[in-house]
């Protein structure tokens, strides 16, 4: 949320968690696995009326870490370790 209350853009909430994607906060490092955009799968995942988006990852520091949902707005707090996939190379 902006300081009037005006939604950020979703992109800017998001930041640069994309599939593939790794980052770090205080929670842990997380592995983003999927990104989900439709307001009504997100709020399911999310347990939550009104959600926009969720972003399912897993905790990289856990060994038995499992897929969870967040929704959680992108801050300074958290950091990318590595970048998304942007393109796979073809099998050899």
């Amino acid at each position: 949320m902006t300081g009037d209350h005006t939604p950020l853009p979703v992109n800017e909430e998001i930041g640069p968690r994309r599939p593939g994607a790794i980052y770090q906060n205080v929670d842990g490092r997380f592995e983003v696995l999927a990104l989900i955009t439709d307001p009504g799968e997100a709020a399911h995942l999310l347990r939550r009326d009104g959600a926009r988006w969720a972003v399912i990852v897993r905790d990289t520091l856990r060994p038995d870490g499992q897929p969870f949902a967040v929704g959680s707005v992108w801050t300074t707090s958290d950091y990318l370790i590595r970048p998304a996939r942007t393109a796979f190379a073809p099998a050899a």
